[in-house]
């Protein structure tokens, strides 16, 4: 009885598990694509090298968002990046855990 106690437990995990995968994956279609990554960006006036530096990326990065490719490889926005961007686009400049102060950006342009 334990084991088979064991067995429908840890095959509940996985079905849980294998759901919040779904889930997940659900979230994936239709994220934001290259053409929405650089409307995001110049919807907020920043250049390149601003947009990089408030997600904490390279501007390389930032072009291979926009084209949608590396090396002609699919490139697929994270989705931290994703959220990172509605926060910019909030004006949270950054975060730094619950029940501290949220940083805004100020004049436009954050730190």
């Amino acid at each position: 009885k334990s084991y088979q106690l064991s067995r429908i437990c840890n095959n509940y995990a996985l079905s849980a598990h294998i759901g919040a995968e779904r889930k997940l994956q659900e979230l994936e279609i239709g994220a934001m694509e290259a053409n929405d990554f650089r409307k995001w960006r110049k919807s907020l006036g920043l250049s390149q090298k601003d947009a990089a530096n408030y997600l904490g990326l390279k501007r390389r990065m930032i072009q291979y968002y926009e084209k949608g490719e590396r090396d002609g490889d699919k490139v697929t926005i994270p989705r931290a990046v994703r959220l990172a961007c509605y926060a910019i686009t909030e004006g949270v400049a950054d975060y730094n855990g619950p029940h501290r102060k949220v940083h805004k950006i100020e004049n436009g342009k954050g730190d």
